[in-house]
């Protein structure tokens, strides 16, 4: 899900980077800096001065081409909703949305790798789900022996932060570590081993468990709490208008996604491209979701089968980013057609749910009349939008199902070894140059129930993804950080093709005589 999304406050953009930029058909240069990746937290941040958020408006980025590099410009780097309502000093225009993705440029010593897992608590005495006030007390007594900030949405703690990581809580409860964005595979794994031991910690004495899986396995959705969280309210209340099986994605689905960089507009569609048709071969490899209330559900990822029927204006394929004309521009018209959720404003979560950000960015929302969107309210948009590679200043991999820890550092190797070295991306590039919108479709649509042994061309997935692994070995031999042991488990999966559903199933037909129950056993962090 990661339905939170990195930001930052006032960020100077500097003329230090040239990231190129289509608009219009012109090619012209945007100047960035890094922005800082921080998690974007709904709540308990400090506004921009109004004077800064005036200037920012006013000094807005310019991709037309003109005076690109005269002196300094600046943009605001959506900050978190904050106490106060803020107003646009004047209008954004469609150039200030295009620039605001543009300003994700970053060169490639500044390239970083954020990882986000999410995970299922249960009482481990009972095997059902926490209560929220036991999620509370968790994350309070995280944050005093850890030393993490608390996060609070009116009287509640929502989650908590330490530096550039965050905690937050997903719709039903699930645990999310947002990460901090990290050089190394060592470090992203070194980073989930503590956070990983610190939930543990805390959650033992409090007769609470951690399971790694991609599907609840267990519980009925009745039973799953809500958090206390506006925009989660507002959500509830709109999926079933849009899908049989939003509420199931929402409160019983955990995943595990890498956000990675890229260089310029031509190295974001060149990335996205390669995500996009390798995303249910990581699906496949990853799938770790096969039953539902106790029994097998008839897929190997049912999390992934989920997101067919949620909200299909803001999920799937995306089959425009192998268009010649995709872009920037491009991706800002399809985030400009997805229905709205909602506007932060004086602390609450205005229901704007299947309403259209055109008519926001021209005064006429029909629930907030007359007012106009910051890049604050541009950048909680993006965060609502859930295809399987998304686009922010950044783009993020979300095909993959939860799972134990191992595999949660086994997804970010394998994309930075596809993604981050250019030899690797290139072969990806030319392996997928052939591949038709359909056939893309097809493993999307059956990767969920076949896995690896979906058919493919002349032969089965399980072969094309062992070619995919052995690129993703080599780039991150080729990075040189030695991390190649991280794909050990992703590597045993295609040599077999069986999947670590299927291993699943085959415990529940065996020795677990056909009961979910021992799955919190096996897969408990």
């Amino acid at each position: 899900m990661a339905m939170m999304s990195q930001s930052g406050s006032l960020h100077w953009i500097s003329n230090e980077i040239q990231c190129r930029v289509r608009h219009n058909g012109v090619k012209s240069s945007v100047s960035t800096m890094e922005a800082p990746k921080t998690k974007e937290i709904f709540s308990g941040l400090r506004p921009p001065s109004w004077n800064s958020l005036k200037a920012a408006q006013k000094l807005r980025l310019d991709v037309s081409g003109a005076e690109l590099c005269r002196g300094h410009r600046f943009i605001v780097a959506a900050s978190p909703p904050t106490d106060d309502a803020v107003v646009a000093a004047e209008p954004l225009t469609k150039e200030d949305l295009v620039g605001y993705l543009a300003s994700g440029c970053k060169t490639k010593e500044k390239w970083r790798i954020g990882t986000e897992h999410e995970k299922f608590g249960f009482e481990t005495g009972t095997l059902q789900p926490m209560k929220y006030e036991q999620i509370a007390e968790m994350l309070n007594a995280i944050s005093e022996r850890f030393d993490w900030d608390k996060l609070m949405e009116g009287d509640y703690v929502i989650g908590l932060k330490q530096g550039k990581q965050s905690i937050s809580l997903e719709p039903g409860g699930q645990f999310e570590l947002s990460g901090a964005p990290v050089e190394t595979l060592h470090q992203t794994c070194a980073e989930v081993n503590s956070h990983l031991y610190q939930v543990k910690a805390v959650a033992e004495e409090l007769g609470i468990g951690f399971l790694g899986i991609g599907f609840q396995p267990k519980w009925r959705r009745e039973v799953i709490p809500v958090m206390p969280k506006g925009r989660y309210e507002i959500m509830k209340n709109y999926m079933p208008k849009v899908g049989s099986l939003g509420l199931d994605m929402m409160f019983r689905t955990c995943t595990v996604q890498v956000n990675l960089d890229f260089s310029s507009e031509a190295d974001m569609i060149r990335k996205f491209r390669a995500g996009l048709a390798l995303q249910p071969i990581a699906t496949a490899i990853f799938a770790n979701s096969p039953f539902t209330e106790g029994k097998p559900n008839g897929y190997l990822s049912m999390r992934s089968q989920i997101w067919t029927d949620t909200d299909n204006d803001r999920a799937g394929m995306l089959p425009f980013v192998f268009d010649d004309s995709f872009g920037f521009e491009r991706y800002v018209d399809y985030a400009l057609d997805v229905p709205m959720y909602f506007v932060y404003r004086k602390k609450k979560y205005i229901n704007c749910a299947g309403m259209s950000f055109r008519d926001f960015m021209a005064g006429k929302l029909p629930c907030l009349p007359g007012d106009y969107p910051t890049l604050n309210d541009w950048e909680n948009h993006l965060t609502t939008i859930f295809p399987e590679v998304r686009l922010k200043r950044y783009l993020e991999m979300r095909g993959a199902d939860g799972g134990p820890w191992r595999r949660l550092c086994a997804l970010p190797a394998f994309w930075v070894g596809l993604l981050y070295d250019e030899v690797s991306l290139q072969n990806v590039l030319d392996m997928i140059a052939d591949w038709t919108p359909e056939e893309r479709q097809m493993l999307r649509n059956k990767v969920p129930k076949s896995g690896l042994k979906t058919p493919f061309r002349d032969g089965l997935l399980k072969h094309v993804a062992q070619d995919v692994v052995k690129l993703a070995k080599d780039g991150l031999e080729r990075r040189g950080f030695k991390e190649t042991n991280f794909l050990n488990e992703v590597s045993e999966v295609v040599k077999t093709g069986i999947t670590p559903a299927e291993k699943l199933l085959e415990l529940y037909n065996g020795k677990w005589g056909q009961s979910v129950d021992p799955v919190f056993e096996e897969l408990l962090y």
